[in-house]
């Protein structure tokens, strides 16, 4: 990843980042990622940074009172081409809350947060899992998901500080998509959360409800109980399975642990008349709220969450098409003719579209997609596919004459697009190498 954006200006969390990256550094060999921290404090550079090195990740001190956090997310919000960055947030807590904050931000794509205490410890690793994921969480490439199915996994240590961050991005995959609103995003990710933190404590850790119990009756945490049991290396080298697999109407996510399992039907029974916030079954009770679906295989080592997905949900317009002409589709409706000309393209602010080529289907565009037809507009060449809506849907209609208008006067769109292009290139790239390798391997 290389250098890494912070938004702060308080000197206790920059020393404590640059330490803590400082300790990762010598810890790794040199054949692994080194961070260059580069920090920003002033509304003007902030912004800067966000509009043109249009950054992947970034860490954000949520509770830095001489920084305008609220008005520079919101402006982010307000143009939010510039959105597609995942933020870890960093904030104390005897200021705030997770979910407060979790609650407050669910407009922008908030992956985790860790209070001062945990930089430390954990500010290293979630950069590491996030760069390992990026390619999932990320990178989406136009018209890759055919069907508009996606399918994939984490696989997850027995650290519950890292867990929230593994349900942030797996709901992230959702709001990306367009696929769920904003108002689910936080508790679904807290349930999630609490679901996976269930497979790590109960099911790798075998941690009981008795033994919870007393430990919390000795003023332990639920991190302490797990360090304890994992000091044994047989428990500490389990892992659970955190699956996903995002359909047409719904995503399941299945949550498997290599743990012994329990007796489903009687910890139910157990926890029914408790409360949602109890120490006990909290997990449960949060999936069941959120899901249409919640699932134990027999041994119980093994749950599905399956959850509907919201039938429209819309992208706010950036700021420079928001007085273009508004398309409004409904299902059936052709978009796109193949071999037609194409002086004209389109960004989606909403529904799910058919890509097809030679009349067989190859793929689908959604909001994340940013565009439709914008490889053959960008080459004046007659387009390459039709495209035909699935349903509902809102588009903004863009003449060649006003795109470059608009990029005339918001100069950082031209490179953002430029970076979108130069992305999925490198992408592409990467796949024709690993499929020739394949091909090469199979000689």
């Amino acid at each position: 990843m290389g250098s890494l954006g912070v938004i702060n200006s308080d000197p206790a969390i920059r020393k404590s980042l640059e330490e803590a990256f400082e300790e990762d550094a010598r810890r790794k060999d040199y054949n692994q990622q080194e961070y260059d921290l580069i920090f920003f404090s002033t509304e003007e550079e902030i912004l800067g940074f966000l509009n043109y090195d249009l950054p992947e990740i970034i860490i954000v001190n949520f509770s830095d009172p001489s920084i305008p956090v609220d008005r520079i997310l919101t402006r982010v919000r307000d143009d939010n081409w510039f959105s597609n960055f995942g933020i870890v947030g960093l904030y104390r807590n005897e200021e705030d809350t997770e979910t407060r904050l979790l609650e407050k931000y669910k407009f922008i794509n908030v992956l985790t947060m860790l209070d001062k205490h945990q930089i430390r410890s954990h500010i290293c690793t979630t950069i590491q899992i996030i760069e390992k994921n990026l390619q999932i969480i990320f990178q989406q490439e136009f018209n890759q998901n055919l069907l508009s199915e996606m399918s994939g996994s984490f696989t997850i240590e027995n650290d519950i500080l890292a867990i929230p961050l593994y349900a942030g991005m797996g709901i992230m995959l959702l709001t990306q998509r367009g696929l769920i609103d904003p108002d689910r995003k936080m508790p679904l990710q807290l349930a999630l959360s609490e679901l996976i933190v269930n497979a790590v404590e109960h099911g790798n850790c075998g941690i009981t409800y008795d033994e919870k119990t007393a430990g919390m009756d000795r003023g332990l945490s639920v991190v302490e109980l797990v360090a304890e049991k994992c000091r044994d290396p047989v428990i500490r080298a389990r892992k659970v399975e955190f699956i996903w697999n995002i359909g047409q109407e719904t995503t399941s996510f299945i949550i498997r642990d290599e743990g012994q399992g329990f007796d489903v039907r009687a910890h139910l029974k157990k926890i029914a008349d408790q409360d949602l916030m109890s120490l006990h079954g909290r997990g449960i009770k949060m999936a069941t709220l959120y899901a249409v679906e919640l699932k134990y295989n027999d041994t119980g080592n093994q749950v599905t969450m399956t959850i509907r997905h919201d039938s429209h949900v819309e992208r706010d317009v950036p700021l420079g098409f928001a007085h273009e002409r508004v398309q409004i589709v409904k299902k059936g409706d052709i978009i796109l003719r193949e071999d037609e000309p194409s002086d004209y393209l389109y960004y989606i602010v909403s529904g799910t579209y058919s890509v097809y080529h030679n009349l067989k289907k190859v793929g689908s565009l959604t909001p994340r997609d940013i565009f439709m037809g914008e490889m053959s507009f960008l080459l004046n060449r007659r387009r390459s596919a039709s495209v035909r809506a699935d349903g509902p849907g809102k588009l903004i209609f863009l003449t060649r004459k006003n795109f470059v208008g608009i990029i005339h006067s918001y100069p950082h769109y031209g490179i953002f697009l430029s970076k979108l292009l130069a992305r999925r290139l490198v992408r592409s790239n990467d796949r024709n190498a690993e499929l020739l390798e394949k091909i090469g391997n199979s000689r």
